[in-house]
């Protein structure tokens, strides 16, 4: 399920650390947050959609190895990312 551009032009516009920044485990960790969470809604509705259950698994730990970067990087910016998004520490 893939994000269309205006939904994802506002989370890189909401996260971003500079004014062309596109990449940033800032907007990163947020983008993939924001497909983790439509993607466990849709597996709410089809509990046997195996396929799509192993790709959540997938960005959930993807999401995981970002975030123990951006800890590492600066434990200040991991802490701010997290609470914005609502996960916690």
């Amino acid at each position: 399920m893939p994000l269309n551009t205006t939904q994802k032009q506002e989370i890189i516009k909401q996260f971003k650390t500079g004014d062309s920044d596109t990449g940033s485990p800032e907007v990163q960790i947020a983008l993939l947050s924001h497909r983790i969470d439509r993607l466990a809604e849709h597996l709410k509705i089809h509990a046997h959609d195996v396929h799509s259950r192993r790709g959540l698994l997938s960005m959930i730990a993807k999401r995981r190895r970002l975030i123990n970067f951006l800890e590492k990087v600066d434990k200040a910016r991991s802490g701010e990312i997290l609470k914005k998004i609502g996960l916690k520490n």
